[in-house]
């Protein structure tokens, strides 16, 4: 969920974020689309993306909310706190 997350902070529709997805991470995510789609479900129920109007009734459209951003921006730190203890940020040796 976060690399989509990550590649909806502009909009896109499904397919589009799976490519996103797989160029973000260089190509060792590969998400399905019934995980994506399930994923979605998901982030819409806990209302870290909603969906964006569009000129195209074929596709559905979705962007990272407000919400949704705020959760990348806590991830992000827990994450760079994880990476400190690597680089021995915390005074003990590195691993």
């Amino acid at each position: 969920m976060h690399y989509i997350l990550l590649a909806l902070r502009e909009p896109l529709h499904g397919y589009a974020m799976m490519q996103k997805i797989e160029e973000m991470s260089a190509g060792s995510v590969r998400i399905a689309a019934g995980t994506m789609y399930g994923a979605i479900e998901n982030l819409l129920k806990y209302h870290w993306i909603s969906p964006v109007e569009t000129q195209d009734t074929r596709r559905k459209v979705y962007q990272t909310t407000a919400e949704g951003l705020e959760i990348l921006s806590a991830e992000q730190k827990r994450l760079q706190r994880i990476l400190s203890l690597y680089e021995g940020a915390d005074g003990h040796d590195q691993v």
